[in-house]
């Protein structure tokens, strides 16, 4: 084989081979994507860049107070059977001559102009009789108020009534000030900016505690048994359900509740929240003579009066926040923002104190769960474990199956019971059953790789996933406007930083990771003093960029409804207004650049 590639002979022709499969590539590249540069010499294509390149570099963000002078003259496009009627010209003022009086599309005509306020610029326009303007050229009258220019008719449809050809005088009067369209950019780019930067901070908040499930070295040693890992995904589901309806019922008792009540009520759950973190922080010293189940049973009574008083709290502070927002929006007049703002929050928190105690007491239960396998795999004797197995393994695979066809029924709307719960419960089951005649009793089970590959999974899903799509399924939600677009943005925000911190997490040093665990640290403790001081300069870094990436991406998801500048462009696209549109563009560009400077300024201070 080294001969015959040393052979010039079949180099030559490996060579000529290469290059023949190089150009039938790009020759078929061609024919898909219809490249055809004749299209590029067309006239009328030319004629029609050319208006729009000479709009895009004059953007409307200044405007001065203008005299204008319309002169208007019939013309016949083209000429009538027998000539161009004759016509009246009014002499004593302004007015035009178009020489021939008649011409056929496409044809060239000589425009003169007479009698025009002095030293004054416009456009001379045809207007067709829909009231449309195809612009003929531009002229600069002399001190006299005269002009002469040439312009080639416009191809039109032949049509016997006369159309008109006008030409428009304008004077700028006064100083330049900022034009309607320069005040509406403006608003719209600051808008941009905030829905950028609330995109940014929803998503980072979300996107950093994911960040270290997702990351493969902190994830990869947490391993439980079967035991352990059922009763965890059995404690998970009861618990968030268990906490939402809980919420719910306090909520539902909040909403009743008002004036002094409700301060009465709040001071209340608030000492009952403080008695009950007390008792449990104090328990151990209390109840030495007490048995360590009695124990643990005395501190989860402290933690549920906490916790509910802590839901409590929650929707008091909302309500008040609520009633309190709304009463200063009209007080304060322009700063009434404020008020929006601590209503905004109090409706927030109202809307998710369900969620976040679903989420608490799921993960609680889900842990205790946890822990009773382990105990229960730890001192129990294997045949009685693998009889354990077998049951708990079997309920949380019938749990697991019964969700994901719950999914599928809510999404595709199947509206048969059998076909979404009995028959994936049942799979669900034999499927537990089998992993517990595989397994091994105390078998520990990669728990933590499980976790990091859904958590990396559904960051990969969510990215491909383009913002611009995003958009379209939340103005549906929310309505059209930058709220949407905040939304979408987050959401993207959340796969897109949790992907690249969870990477930055698994590029630390482990030196100090091996280091504080040889000192028997739990796990929180490890993230805390090895973790967390290696990573938050590249966080600070990632978070920059990333709200840089939102404000180029918000002036895409506004062409679907997202608000921000986005929209303000497509407006102004759609109307052919590229005057308009060149200011937008602009300010994008101001803002992308100066946010550049600004992220590279925060990098070198804090990274």
């Amino acid at each position: 084989m080294k001969t015959l590639r040393k052979n010039p002979i079949v180099r030559w022709l490996f060579i000529v081979g290469v290059i023949v499969v190089v150009i039938v590539v790009y020759a078929f590249g061609f024919s898909v994507t219809d490249v055809n540069f004749e299209t590029t010499r067309d006239e009328v294509r030319l004629t029609q860049l050319t208006r729009i390149l000479r709009a895009l570099a004059h953007p409307d963000i200044l405007e001065y107070e203008q005299i204008e002078q319309d002169v208007d003259l019939p013309f016949h496009l083209p000429c009538p059977p027998g000539g161009a009627p004759p016509i009246s010209v009014d002499t004593r003022g302004a007015y035009i001559v178009v020489t021939p009086a008649c011409a056929g599309p496409k044809e060239t005509v000589s425009i003169e102009g007479f009698k025009f306020l002095p030293n004054t610029a416009g456009p001379v326009n045809f207007l067709t009789q829909s009231g449309a303007k195809l612009q003929l050229g531009s002229f600069k009258t002399d001190s006299r108020g005269s002009f002469s220019i040439k312009g080639k008719l416009p191809n039109r449809q032949p049509i016997e009534e006369a159309q008109t050809i006008r030409a428009t005088a304008r004077q700028n009067v006064g100083a330049p000030r900022i034009s309607r369209t320069g005040n509406l950019v403006f608003e719209k780019i600051v808008e941009t900016v905030f829905l950028a930067l609330l995109a940014t901070t929803f998503g980072a908040i979300l996107a950093i505690p994911l960040s270290f499930l997702a990351a493969q070295n902190l994830m990869s040693d947490i391993r439980s048994p079967l035991t352990s890992v059922s009763l965890t995904l059995l404690g998970w589901p009861i618990g968030i359900w268990l906490g939402g309806a809980i919420a719910i019922q306090i909520g539902r008792l909040a909403e009743s509740i008002s004036g002094e009540t409700a301060f009465v009520t709040g001071g209340v759950a608030l000492g009952t929240l403080v008695i009950g973190v007390a008792s449990v922080s104090t328990l151990p010293r209390q109840i030495q003579r007490l048995s360590g189940v009695s124990a643990r049973l005395l501190r989860g009574l402290g933690y549920g009066l906490a916790g509910m008083a802590a839901i409590a709290i929650s929707y008091l502070a909302a309500n008040m926040m609520l009633l309190v927002g709304d009463a200063l929006i009209e007080p304060l007049g322009a700063l009434g923002f404020f008020g929006n703002f601590v209503y905004q929050l109090g409706d927030s928190l109202r809307m998710l104190t369900p969620a976040f105690a679903a989420l608490i007491v799921g993960g609680a239960l889900g842990s205790l769960g946890g822990r009773v396998g382990q105990q229960a795999s730890d001192r129990l004797d294997s045949r009685t474990v693998r009889i354990i197995n077998l049951s708990v393994a079997a309920l949380a695979g019938a749990a697991l199956f019964a969700l994901i066809g719950a999914a599928i029924d809510w999404f595709y709307q199947v509206l048969d019971p059998t076909i979404t719960f009995v028959i994936p419960a049942t799979l669900g089951a034999i499927g537990g059953a089998l992993l517990t005649l595989r397994v091994e009793p105390r078998q520990p089970l990669p728990l933590g790789y499980w976790v990091y590959f859904a958590l990396r999974t559904l960051f990969n899903g969510i990215r491909s996933v383009e913002p611009l799509v995003m958009v379209i399924v939340f103005v549906v939600w929310v309505g059209i406007g930058p709220f949407a677009g905040v939304v979408a943005l987050a959401l993207h925000t959340v796969a897109a930083l949790g992907k690249l911190f969870s990477e930055q997490v698994e590029n630390i040093a482990l030196g100090p990771l091996e280091a504080v665990r040889a000192t028997g640290a739990n796990r929180a403790q490890v993230i805390k003093f090895a973790v967390v001081p290696q990573i938050v300069p590249p966080y600070i870094s990632f978070l920059m960029y990333r709200w840089d990436i939102n404000v180029r991406f918000s002036t895409i998801i506004g062409f679907a409804g997202g608000g921000g500048i986005g929209f303000l462009l497509q407006q102004n696209i759609r109307l052919l207004d590229y005057r308009s549109a060149s200011a937008a563009m602009l300010a994008i560009a101001i803002v992308v650049s100066s946010m550049d400077y600004i992220s590279s300024a925060i990098r070198r201070r804090f990274v």
